[in-house]
C-alpha cells in the first residue's frame, strides 16, 4: 500500500486562482493523500468554491476557520493531519501531475528525512527553472547545511512547497509555524525541522509552479521598526541552528557566512524572456498527440506505448543531467550492450548512425560508458558511474509498467503476462524462420 501523504494549501481570498491549484492536486499520479483546504476568513468566494470541492471527493477535508494567518491555517491543518508524510501548497501556484509520486519515490527509494526539489518560477508567460544542488546522492545534515549557507535566502531553502516532510518528525518535536511572524516563518519551520532530520535528497526535477503575486513586506502593512526586529529574531535562530549542526572549531571557520544572513533579502529569482533558460509556460511538457489516446489501431497502440515510456524516461534524464537522446541510448545498452555495428544499434534504438557515434563520444567523456570496437561486433560497457542513472531508467521502467497495468487483478496481471510472452515467442519464431529461409 503506498503511503498516505496529508496536502495542506491554505487560503485567503485567492478565488481567482483555487480551481488551477486544487485541479492540480485532483489530477496527481499519486492517488494515496488527504488534501486540507484551510479557508482563513475568505471575503471573497474561495470558501464557496472549496466547499463545493470537498463536497465532490472524499479526500478533501475542507477547514473553515476566522482570518488568523496563514501560520496558523497550517498549524491547524498539522494538528489534524494522518499522513505519513506532509506537503504544502499556496493557493495561486500550481504542481505538475508527477509532482508527489516523484516526492514520496525520492523519500521511499532514499530513505531519507527530506526531499527538497527543483521548481519553476512563473511570470505571465515565461517560466524559468530554480534549484540550486546538483549532487545525486544523499546527503547528511551538515552536507545539506553546507549548501544552504551558501545562500540561506534564496527560495529554494526558504519555502515549505518545494518540500516533503516526514509527519513522524514533526509531531516529535513539535514542530508548528511560528504565528507570531509574518517573515521568513516557512523558513524557520525548515531550520527546526532540519535541526532533527538526519538525511537529505535534492530532487533536481521542477515539480512546482511558483507564481509570483504574495505580497512585499511593505504591502503586508509592517513597519521598519516590526521588520528589523523579526529579522533579529529570526537571524538569532539561525546562528543557534548553525552552532548546533557544527563543533565549535567548525563552526568559527563559517561564522562570517552565517552572519551574511542578516544582509540578504529572501529572493526567488528573476524571469525575463530575454534570459537563457527561460521558456514560454507549456514549452516544458512532453508533446502527445491528443487525438491517440483514443483512436484504435496497431500504429496508436505502439505510438500511445513508445510516448508514455518517453515521458517516464524523461524524468531520468532531466535529473541525470542528461539529454533525452542520451538516455535513450543508455536504455538501449542497460538492455543489449553488443551489437553487429553502429547499423544494427541505429536499427534498436531508432537514432541515426552518425548520431549514435557523437552521443556515444558524449557518453564516453561523461564517464557513463566504455565500447571496444571490434571485428565482428562492438561492446558497449556501462561503468560504476553509471549506477544512479541505471537505478532511475529501472524506476521508470516501473513506472511505466504500473501505469500500463494500473486496475489489473492477481489473476489478470497473470493472463497478461502469459499472453505477452507467447506473443514474444510468436514474434521470435516468425523472424527465426525468415532469417533462415
Amino acid at each position: 500500500m503506498e503511503p498516505l501523504v496529508t496536502i495542506i494549501i491554505p487560503i485567503y481570498n485567492a478565488e481567482a486562482y483555487l480551481a488551477r491549484c486544487v485541479d492540480s492536486v485532483l489530477n496527481q499520479e499519486y492517488k494515496n493523500f488527504e488534501l486540507f483546504l484551510v479557508n482563513d476568513g475568505s471575503t471573497d468566494e474561495s470558501g464557496k468554491i472549496f466547499r463545493e470541492y470537498a463536497e465532490r471527493d472524499g479526500r478533501i477535508r475542507f477547514i473553515q476557520k476566522e482570518n488568523t494567518g496563514v501560520s496558523d491555517s497550517r498549524n491547524v491543518a498539522l494538528s489534524m493531519a494522518q499522513g505519513t508524510y506532509i506537503q504544502f501548497l499556496d493557493s495561486d501556484d500550481w504542481i505538475a501531475p508527477e509532482a508527489t509520486r516523484l516526492l514520496v519515490q525520492s523519500m521511499e527509494k532514499n530513505q531519507c528525512d527530506m526531499v527538497i526539489s527543483d521548481f519553476y518560477r512563473v511570470s505571465g508567460e515565461h517560466m524559468a527553472q530554480k534549484g540550486d544542488i546538483n549532487e545525486n546522492r544523499v546527503l547528511n545534515r551538515q552536507e545539506f547545511s553546507d549548501h544552504m549557507i551558501e545562500d540561506p535566502a534564496d527560495f529554494y531553502y526558504g519555502v515549505l512547497w518545494n518540500k516533503i516532510y516526514r509527519r513522524k518528525i514533526i509531531e516529535d518535536y513539535g514542530i508548528r509555524m511560528d504565528i507570531t511572524l509574518n517573515w521568513c516563518e516557512d523558513f524557520l519551520f525548515n531550520l527546526e525541522y532540519i535541526r532533527h532530520a538526519h538525511s537529505f535528497y535534492a530532487l533536481q526535477i521542477p515539480i512546482y509552479y511558483y507564481v509570483k503575486r504574495k505580497g512585499s513586506l511593505a504591502s503586508q502593512g509592517i513597519n521598519i521598526i516590526s521588520t528589523i526586529r523579526m529579522k533579529v529574531n529570526v537571524f538569532e535562530y539561525y546562528n543557534e541552528f548553525y552552532k548546533d549542526v557544527y563543533d565549535k572549531e567548525s563552526y568559527d571557520t563559517i561564522r562570517f557566512q552565517v552572519y551574511k544572513f542578516f544582509l540578504m533579502a529572501a529572493k526567488d529569482g528573476t524571469v525575463l524572456p530575454v534570459l537563457p533558460g527561460v521558456k514560454k509556460l507549456g514549452e516544458e511538457k512532453k508533446r502527445f498527440h491528443k487525438g491517440a489516446l483514443e483512436k484504435d489501431g496497431i500504429l496508436m497502440d505502439q505510438y500511445r506505448e513508445r510516448k508514455l515510456l518517453e515521458y517516464q524516461m524523461h524524468y531520468a534524464a532531466r535529473k541525470n543531467g542528461l539529454t533525452e537522446e542520451e538516455t535513450r541510448l543508455l536504455h538501449c545498452v542497460m538492455h543489449s550492450g553488443t551489437y553487429s555495428g553502429l547499423q544494427e544499434m541505429a536499427d534498436f534504438t531508432g537514432l541515426s548512425p552518425r548520431k549514435i557515434s557523437g552521443l556515444l563520444q558524449k557518453l564516453e567523456k561523461k564517464k557513463l560508458i566504455r565500447k571496444d570496437i571490434k571485428r565482428k561486433h562492438w561492446d558497449v560497457e556501462l561503468l560504476p558511474s553509471a549506477k544512479s542513472v541505471l537505478a532511475d531508467l529501472n524506476l521508470a521502467e516501473e513506472d511505466y509498467e504500473a501505469i500500463r497495468l494500473t486496475g489489473f487483478s492477481h489473476e489478470e496481471m497473470t493472463t497478461y503476462r502469459a499472453a505477452a510472452q507467447k506473443i514474444r515467442e510468436n514474434i521470435a519464431a516468425y523472424f527465426s524462420r525468415t532469417l533462415r529461409e
